[in-house]
């Protein structure tokens, strides 16, 4: 029998990446689709496997019983609740580092707390917050998400972050010690975060946004900078970034994963999804976060 899997291109990927983090909207993303599909019936095929199929995310399960889990609120910036989804160990005989998971442009979903539970099996504090929770949490319609992310002031989600940093590392079973890992709109929160918080130890930003080059002087915590060979919209800013941070002086590593698309790490996205480059990009992040955080 025929493969019937609906062929996707390169240039299907990039018109989605278009529709999802610049102003392409979803009529007009459809219809782009369609032409390079060659008819409505497989750009309806292939538009599920751009995106994200929740039912897919979950690598460690939510009932794990190596893990304490648990959702919880804490003051924001502005004395605003923000909501958090909280997971560490079970056993554990020490004080334990700390990693803020922050989540791509649909917010805290079920893929971001699947990651925070594979970074608490790491032996982390981790505590994927909802940076949507001043504007009322995150929604179950990605769109709805996806337009909110563009209401959002960057200083006040860096004073979120911070104030995250502050709760996490002060929270019993802590050692002090917070890092942050962020992805697509995360991975920027993260780069910026850097800038403004130097109580934060360690900031591992996958294909995020690059801060600019003048902030950077102020970043003091060590960096490692993931990116695929294939996202020419954000890889369009390493250079620059490498630049200001051998100028100043600064602790970083960048890794390029050729053939590796935007989102690579999200393995809930078939089309995107590079188990190859996102496990040797985890190994990475984990025994980066280890010698930072320990």
């Amino acid at each position: 029998m025929a493969d019937e899997t609906p062929k996707i291109t390169q240039a299907m990927i990039s018109a989605y990446d278009e529709y999802t983090h610049l102003h392409l909207d979803r009529r007009r993303f459809m219809e782009r689709l369609t032409a390079l599909a060659g008819s409505g019936a497989a750009a309806a095929a292939i538009a599920p496997l751009l995106g994200a199929d929740a039912a897919r995310a979950e690598m460690t399960p939510e009932g794990d019983d190596r893990l304490e889990i648990r959702n919880l609120t804490y003051p924001g910036a502005s004395g605003a609740a923000m909501a958090g989804y909280f997971a560490r160990p079970k056993t554990t005989a020490s004080a334990l580092g700390g990693v803020i998971v922050i989540h791509e442009n649909r917010g805290l979903n079920n893929h971001i707390k699947d990651v925070a539970r594979r970074m608490a099996l790491e032996g982390f504090n981790a505590l994927a917050v909802d940076f949507l929770s001043p504007k009322g949490g995150t929604p179950a319609d990605e769109d709805k998400a996806r337009q909110m992310f563009a209401t959002l002031d960057p200083e006040t989600v860096a004073a979120n972050g911070e104030a995250s940093r502050a709760f996490l590392a002060g929270m019993q079973g802590a050692n002090g010690k917070v890092g942050a890992v962020g992805f697509c709109w995360g991975g920027g929160a993260v780069n910026n975060l850097a800038v403004r918080s130097p109580e934060l130890a360690a900031g591992v930003a996958y294909y995020g946004a690059q801060p600019k080059a003048e902030d950077v002087a102020s970043i003091k915590a060590p960096l490692m900078l993931h990116y695929g060979g294939l996202d020419d919209r954000i890889n369009a800013g390493i250079p620059g970034f490498r630049e200001a941070l051998e100028r100043n002086g600064k602790t970083f590593e960048i890794f390029v994963y050729e053939g590796a698309n935007h989102a690579f790490n999200n393995d809930t996205s078939a089309a995107r999804y590079d188990k190859a480059a996102a496990d040797l990009a985890w190994s990475r992040t984990t025994a980066f976060f280890k010698k930072y955080l320990s």
